[in-house]
């Protein structure tokens, strides 16, 4: 974990938020199934409570000494990713789970916009082209009958990209220049609470039931959480915005994959025409033409 604590370029903090949207993209078909035996807020309060408890065990003693403002960090990250995790979790449940991972994978089209208000310009060229070329793939990859109905599920998952590219946003201003890792676990802590605050107030909250439940649920706690949602901004304090919402296209090209490898679903020409294009995209918006810009220390 300290090396990871440690990471110091650029490529590394990709290689490590590749590795984190990989770990997350699997928790689609692993949520949608396991809301057959719990509510979403339910579901979001046992898995990111569990993740928390499970960090703490050999960060406690760190955490315990946290600074203020670190906190109040981790607070905010949490809080934006808790109005993500909503919305996608009531997306799945109105939605098939290819859909939502398009509709919420549509941050790499929000984020570049939403940063070209921030700050006043527009985004550069080539993060343009490999926006729409991403996104073409991940349509590709995503979408039968190359259509979406306009319904509930569907708006709540357009939602659900736009909240996710402004937790994107949030985590890049407050990741750098303080502890990323403890701001992810106060995050990831944040959201457990708010989800079991959410249950009871809406819901009936219970535990796993069934072997296969507890197994999903450690799964989504271990996997998708402790290391997914944990190390996010580990990562991104070594990236732009503007990157880190260019790589989230890798997640539904990993959901694919994976479907196709355990769950034999049927990857198609589409689907590799898609993952190509999604792939191209993310190189295409490095500008291959022009020296790599250099991150600070």
């Amino acid at each position: 974990m300290k090396k990871l604590e440690g990471i110091k370029t650029e490529r590394g903090a990709e290689i490590l938020l590749i590795l984190v949207l990989v770990a997350r993209s699997t928790s689609f078909v692993m949520s949608k199934v396991t809301m057959n035996a719990m509510n979403p807020f339910n579901l979001l309060g046992v898995r990111f409570l569990l993740a928390f408890l499970l960090l703490f065990i050999p960060f406690g003693k760190r955490l315990v000494k946290i600074k203020k403002q670190t906190l109040l960090k981790g607070l905010l990250v949490g809080l934006a990713f808790f109005c993500v995790m909503t919305a996608e979790l009531f997306t799945l449940r109105l939605t098939a789970s290819s859909t939502s991972s398009f509709l919420e994978n549509m941050a790499i089209v929000f984020v570049p916009i939403f940063e070209a208000v921030l700050l006043h310009r527009l985004p550069a060229k080539y993060s343009v082209a490999g926006v729409l070329i991403s996104m073409i793939g991940i349509g590709f990859l995503t979408l039968e009958g190359g259509r979406i109905v306009l319904g509930t599920g569907e708006l709540i998952g357009i939602l659900s990209g736009i909240l996710y590219a402004v937790a994107i946003i949030i985590t890049d201003r407050l990741s750098h220049n303080d502890d990323s890792l403890l701001i992810g676990m106060v995050q990831v802590g944040t959201i457990g609470a708010l989800g079991m605050i959410a249950s009871f107030l809406f819901e009936q909250p219970t535990l796993p039931q069934g072997q296969t439940s507890w197994l999903m649920v450690i799964y989504l706690a271990v996997v998708c959480t402790g290391f997914g949602f944990t190390l996010q901004p580990v990562a991104q304090s070594r990236l732009t915005a503007e990157r880190a919402g260019l790589l989230i296209a890798v997640s539904p090209v990993s959901s694919a994959i994976m479907g196709s490898i355990f769950l034999k679903e049927h990857l198609g020409i589409s689907g590799m025409i898609g993952a190509i294009l999604v792939v191209g995209g993310i190189i295409i918006s490095k500008d291959p033409f022009h020296k790599k810009e250099q991150v600070s220390s």
